[in-house]
């Protein structure tokens, strides 16, 4: 018996955890039909309320009738007493007597809806109070979990997520010592084709004006050769003028 009497215990045991796991995972939709059912409620007890408030019309409607009656019957009886006419003046005064009684008991009646009506009232007020700040808890509690479904999966995914990105960043940096590299290089070149544009355009213009030697070409050369070179003046051009003489007189 002790062994059964455990095991059921166990079973016992483990349905309340199953059932407590299950409250615990659809605990904002059973909140939220928490709410509806006493919306629904509130909704119930102010239609009592319009129920009540209009019974008590009714029976205020009936106990002015029945003042109205009171005071046409006093009416009557001064009358008829005036009239010396106590016959019928006792007569009415048995109307009067009921229609009296008509008026306590409707008295009653609507002091008891008041006060009904007044509890009701306030139980309502109370009710709709106690709802909207219920709502409000609500509404704060539903942002609060979806903030941490969004820490959890953030963290769940921390791993993968921050190699990822710790990949993602050499990759970024490589691209950048890339392009720092090729900005260099461009900016060398550049310095580079500026200056031999210069030096280039110099030497073109020192050529031009023959303080530097310019290429050779065909017609340099040819102007070269055609230019007679200056007679040179010497000890030795003497001696053959004088032979040129001397054969001019043998002759």
């Amino acid at each position: 018996m002790a062994i059964w009497t455990k095991i059921i215990t166990l079973f016992r045991g483990a349905a309340h955890e199953a059932g407590t796991a299950v409250v615990d995972a659809n605990a904002m939709r059973i909140l939220d039909q928490e709410v509806r059912d006493a919306q629904n409620a509130l909704l119930r007890a102010r239609d009592d309320l319009a129920k009540i408030m209009a019974q008590r019309k009714i029976a205020n409607d009936k106990l002015n009738d029945k003042k109205a009656k009171q005071v046409e019957y006093s009416n009557y009886i001064r009358e008829a007493l005036a009239r010396d006419n106590r016959g019928l003046a006792q007569e009415v005064a048995a109307k009067l007597a009921t229609v009296e009684a008509d008026i306590a008991t409707e008295a009653k009646i609507i002091g008891e809806y008041d006060n009904s009506i007044s509890k009701l009232q306030a139980s309502s007020r109370q009710a709709e109070t106690v709802i909207q700040r219920l709502k409000q808890q609500i509404d704060t509690v539903k942002a609060t979990e979806s903030v941490q479904r969004a820490q959890a999966a953030l963290a769940a995914q921390h791993a993968g997520t921050g190699a990822k990105l710790g990949t993602a960043l050499d990759s970024l940096e490589r691209i950048k010592q890339r392009q720092t590299e090729r900005a260099a290089q461009l900016s060398v070149a550049e310095e580079m084709a500026a200056h031999t544009g210069e030096d280039a355009d110099l030497q073109r213009r020192l050529a031009q004006a023959g303080i530097v030697p310019g290429e050779s070409s065909a017609e340099s050369i040819l102007a070269r050769f055609e230019t007679p070179a200056p007679k040179a003046l010497g000890h030795d051009s003497v001696p053959q003028l004088d032979h040129v003489a001397a054969g001019q007189k043998t002759s």
